[in-house]
């Protein structure tokens, strides 16, 4: 299936507005009452809404912006009859939604959860993988922006080696999971700078002004 096609252009238009729609915000406004732009560090993803409207409020928010981007590769997997590239493009395109909802003026969330969701169906080896980076480091040092920059730092990696037994991914998926990576890291640039400076928060469910998801 030709990645030009009307179809493939729908399923890139349909995974871009999958990953668009702001859980976070959604979820907050209607369990705490609040903007979670106007609260916290401002951003709608899963860790400042949990440090805004709770724990449950937050798990669910992560959930829910995994499974977008999963549905968003899942659909594209079922059209274009398990085309790699065609499920990379949607990939990147449900992360770039979530990352710049037109909703929202292009002001979205940093894309940890919908990354993980997205990289769930296309090598879920290598999601779990970048997951548990994620977990080790985010227990370790107790900033979810450093668990979540070492998650996407480690992905091409992951990706390379646990796509499938004695097989590397096609250039699609490398270029395709580099992109995502990248750009998860770019979103980051606040945090990274507040860790080298020494400021950044490290995780609590108090109000904080760092934020990774």
């Amino acid at each position: 299936m030709s990645f030009l096609t009307p179809t493939t252009s729908l399923l890139l238009a349909a995974a871009y507005f999958l990953g668009s729609i702001p859980f976070g915000l959604i979820l907050a406004k209607l369990l705490a009452g609040s903007d979670i732009r106007k609260s916290g560090s401002g951003n709608i993803g899963a860790t400042n809404v949990a440090r805004v409207a709770g724990p449950a409020a937050g798990i669910l928010t992560l959930v829910l912006d995994a499974a977008k981007g999963a549905s968003a590769v899942w659909l594209a997997g079922r059209v274009s009859e398990q085309s790699s590239t065609v499920m990379t493009l949607a990939a990147v395109a449900a992360l770039i939604g979530h990352c710049f909802p037109i909703w929202l003026k292009f002001k979205g969330g940093k894309g940890v959860a919908t990354a993980l969701g997205v990289f769930l169906m296309l090598a879920p080896l290598a999601a779990l993988g970048a997951l548990f980076v994620f977990i080790v480091v985010g227990v370790a040092w107790r900033y979810v922006s450093l668990g979540s920059v070492s998650a996407a730092a480690a992905m091409p990696l992951l990706m390379y080696f646990l796509w499938a037994p004695g097989h590397a991914p096609p250039l699609a998926v490398d270029f395709g999971t580099l992109f995502a990576s990248a750009l998860v890291i770019v979103k980051h640039d606040a945090n990274l700078q507040r860790l080298v400076d020494g400021t950044e928060s490290k995780f609590s469910f108090g109000k904080s002004r760092g934020d990774a998801a």
